[in-house]
C-alpha cells in the first residue's frame, strides 16, 4: 500500500477542510509538501474547479487551484513526490492545451506527473464555461484519446467530433514511457469502462467500498482491457463527502491516533483491492506544525508497518 498526501489549503470543501489551513500562504504550502517529500510520501493530490456558482459555495467552497499550475509549483519544491490531480475535469479544457500542460509538468519535474481525470458533476460550471454538460462523457472519451495521441506519436493525428489535428508537431513529450499515467475518478459504469480502455488507475468517489472488488472485476472483464497493471486509490475521508459535497459524518472518515485502527483500516482497503490511500487527518489540528507532527508520526509508525 502506498501512502499519498493531500495538499493543505488547496480547496475548502466543508466536509474536509480544517480552519488552520486558512492561515497558509503559497510558501507555507510549498514547505509542507517539501516535508511530505522528505518523509517519503508517494504522491500529493489536489482537486480542481474553475468557477463555483454561489449556491454551491457553502459546501464546495470557491478556493481551487489550477491543477497543473499548482503541481508545477509543488514539483519545484520537491524531488521525489509524484504529482497528481484529484481530479482534473477533463471536458472543461481543450485537450491539446491539457496535453501540453501535463507534458510540460512531466518534463520539468523529471517524470513525476500523474493525471487523474473526471467528467465533472457541476452543470452550472459547464454552463459558465460554455461546455455542453450532456456531452461530457463523449467529450471525455475523445479528449483522452487525443491527449494520448499527442503524448505518444511523432506525427500526431486525430479526427473526431470535438477535436481535430494533423500535420503538426507537439513537444516536449512526457518523460515517462510510454506516457504519463492516466487515472479516472468517478463511480458510473462508463467511468469503469473508460479505465478499462485507457486507464492506469481508478479513484472511486461515492462507490461503496464493499463493492470495490466487483467494480475491479468489471474493469478487467471489458474487452478493451489489455492486461496492463492497474492501481486503485481510495481515501477514507471521502466517506464523509456526499455526491454534491454534503457532510455525511461517516464515523470511518476522521483520522485517529490509534495506530492499530489505522493499520486495520489500511488492511481492509488492501483486501478490497486498493493500492493507494491517504491516512486521514485527525480533527482539531491547530496549525502547520501540528500537520507536520502528524505526518512525521505516519511516516515513522504507519509506513514501516505496511
Amino acid at each position: 500500500m502506498k501512502l499519498n498526501i493531500g495538499v493543505p489549503n488547496s480547496m475548502k470543501v466543508a466536509a474536509m477542510v480544517q480552519p488552520w489551513e486558512d492561515k497558509l500562504n503559497g510558501a507555507d504550502v510549498g514547505q509542507l509538501m517539501a516535508t511530505a517529500d522528505a518523509l517519503g510520501f508517494n504522491k500529493c493530490m489536489l482537486g480542481e474547479h474553475f468557477i463555483i456558482p454561489k449556491e454551491h459555495v457553502d459546501l464546495s467552497g470557491d478556493w481551487y487551484f489550477h491543477t497543473v499550475v499548482a503541481l508545477g509549483y509543488i514539483g519545484g519544491q520537491t524531488k521525489n513526490l509524484r504529482l497528481s490531480s484529484s481530479v482534473s475535469i477533463l471536458p472543461l479544457q481543450n485537450p491539446i492545451v491539457q496535453a501540453k500542460g501535463w507534458s510540460t509538468l512531466d518534463w520539468l519535474t523529471g517524470g513525476r506527473a500523474e493525471a487523474l481525470f473526471g467528467v465533472g458533476w457541476l452543470k452550472e460550471e459547464f454552463d459558465m464555461l460554455g461546455v455542453p454538460f450532456n456531452k461530457r462523457g463523449r467529450m471525455a472519451d475523445e479528449y483522452v484519446a487525443a491527449i494520448i495521441e499527442l503524448w505518444t506519436k511523432d506525427d500526431p493525428e486525430f479526427e473526431g467530433e470535438f477535436v481535430n489535428f494533423k500535420n503538426c508537431g507537439f513537444a516536449p513529450k512526457p518523460i515517462q514511457q510510454p506516457r504519463i499515467p492516466i487515472w479516472f475518478g468517478g463511480d458510473a459504469e462508463p467511468v469503469l469502462k473508460r479505465v478499462a480502455k485507457f486507464g492506469d488507475g481508478w479513484s472511486p468517489f461515492r462507490t461503496p467500498p464493499e463493492t470495490f472488488p466487483d467494480c475491479i472485476d468489471l474493469i478487467k472483464s471489458q474487452p478493451e482491457y489489455d492486461g496492463r497493471p492497474l492501481n486503485f486509490f481510495f481515501a477514507l475521508e471521502m466517506l464523509n463527502v456526499g455526491a454534491h459535497h454534503e457532510i455525511l459524518d461517516d464515523p470511518r472518515a476522521p483520522g485517529t491516533g490509534d495506530k492499530q485502527k489505522i493499520l486495520d483500516q489500511i488492511g481492509w482497503l488492501k483486501q478490497l483491492g486498493i493500492t493507494e490511500t491517504i491516512v486521514p487527518l485527525p480533527p482539531g489540528l491547530t496549525d502547520a506544525q501540528a500537520w507536520i507532527d502528524r505526518q512525521q508520526w505516519v511516516a515513522e509508525e504507519i509506513m514501516p508497518a505496511i
